[in-house]
């Protein structure tokens, strides 16, 4: 007997559990007696459809002869002609107390045949942990539903039966920590309702192009008075996020909308720490008199002309900010600072270069630590500092490259410089820290 054949099960176990689908686990009971009936309790197994027209009898008889009294992890990897078997599959699983349940296929909207998930999923799954579904369609369902141990859910391009049953499935999760939300044109839902109180982290994707194709007003609901962390990327503008209630512990918070109208989502997010924002406008970007007094680092996207508003508004009521990173995305002007995307002087900015007057620096209050500018190139060309650029009296202030790169260091004290003490080139973004 080889050497490895001599170890415990559990280790053997956790070896076959690294292998890359379900047909390779298998295929080791060829390998000894010592390995034949091991394959039987391995608590983790992948499913990837080989187009072959024997994957699904294979998903049936593996399943059936699995022994495993619980599946930590089952995952299918389906294409459009081998979904048919799903709902069996899936009854089979639940019997096994699957703890971790994937299902992607790659399954299109328009398709004549979809994944379509079998009811059974709604009630059986009182020990499941994680369920991640892609491009599949999830049915109607009047019965009550039932999650009470799910707590990570992943919803990318599904399609729903309605707005309700969208509403009483999360609701029917009341231990739910983690939530993904990823739409698409089609799927039925207009108001995305998230009401979970248990809910930390949120994450909301919506697809612009196809939404602005079929002009639809379509967007979302938040009601998570516990979350800490909220993610919105949606950039068709007729769009809507609404936060029916304010989210205390909110720490970390990255919102990237086209919305016309902004809603109430920053002053529902007053205490984050960490902020990173796009947005297509400033005005009413959140109620006057709101402060940010837990705010510390703040990341504002260039990517639409009224960044500059923003970002004035937020320092004026940002009272602990420390860190502030300007993040190019495309060629803006703003009067007396310049972000763009080449290199030449400061008589004539050019591309990738950024020149902020000193009396805006002065915004930030008595929480600036050091200046940092990070960059790829060596190149020092470039005059950063203008004539008679003023510094606050904050003391010495660190300018340096981007980590691993060669770091220049600066003391320069409070009052006037002249434009030769410092010369520097910038490419792609500033980080005042």
């Amino acid at each position: 007997m080889d050497s490895i054949s001599e170890l415990p099960d559990a280790l053997l176990l956790k070896i076959l559990s690294l292998l890359p689908t379900a047909r390779d686990v298998v295929a080791t009971m060829v390998l000894s007696k010592r390995w034949q009936p091991l394959w039987k309790m391995v608590p983790k197994l992948i499913y990837d459809d080989d187009s072959s027209g024997s994957f699904p009898r294979f998903v049936d008889r593996s399943l059936l002869l699995h022994e495993a009294p619980i599946i930590e992890t089952l995952h299918f990897k389906l294409s459009q002609n081998s979904g048919a078997d799903i709902g069996v599959w899936i009854i089979t699983a639940l019997k096994r107390c699957v703890r971790k349940l994937i299902i992607k296929t790659d399954w299109c909207f328009n398709s004549t045949a979809p994944v379509i998930l079998p009811r059974s999923l709604y009630t059986g799954c009182s020990m499941l942990v994680k369920l991640k579904i892609k491009k599949v369609v999830l049915v109607d369902f009047t019965s009550p539903i039932s999650f009470p141990s799910l707590k990570k859910l992943s919803l990318k391009y599904v399609k729903y039966p309605s707005d309700d049953l969208v509403q009483r499935l999360l609701s029917s999760c009341p231990v739910l920590k983690s939530l993904v939300v990823k739409r698409r044109p089609h799927d039925n839902v207009t108001i995305f309702t998230i009401k979970v109180p248990s809910l930390k982290s949120l994450v909301l994707n919506k697809t612009v192009a196809e939404f602005e194709d079929i002009g639809i007003a379509a967007g979302f609901v938040i009601d998570a008075p516990s979350l800490e962390r909220l993610d919105i990327l949606d950039n068709y503008g007729g769009g809507f996020c609404v936060i029916e209630n304010e989210m205390p512990n909110i720490v970390e918070a990255d919102v990237d909308v086209a919305y016309i109208h902004l809603g109430n989502i920053l002053s529902s997010i007053t205490s984050v720490k960490r902020l990173s924002l796009c947005l297509s406008t400033s005005e009413d970007a959140y109620a006057v008199g709101s402060v940010f007094h837990r705010l510390v680092h703040l990341q504002i996207g260039t990517c639409y002309r009224e960044w500059l508003n923003l970002l004035m508004c937020l320092l004026r009521d940002s009272p602990k900010l420390q860190s502030l990173e300007l993040r190019q995305m495309m060629w803006v002007y703003q009067p007396e600072i310049w972000i763009y995307s080449g290199t030449t002087s400061l008589d004539c900015p050019s591309p990738d270069d950024v020149v902020l007057p000193a009396r805006d620096l002065d915004l930030l209050g008595d929480n600036l630590i050091f200046i940092l500018f990070r960059q790829r190139a060596e190149d020092e060309d470039l005059d950063l500092l203008g004539d008679n650029f003023v510094l606050p009296a904050r003391g010495t202030k660190t300018f340096t490259n981007v980590p691993g790169e060669r770091e220049k260091t600066a003391g320069i004290s409070e009052g006037h410089i002249n434009r030769s003490s410092f010369s520097h080139r910038l490419k792609g973004k500033m980080v005042i820290l």
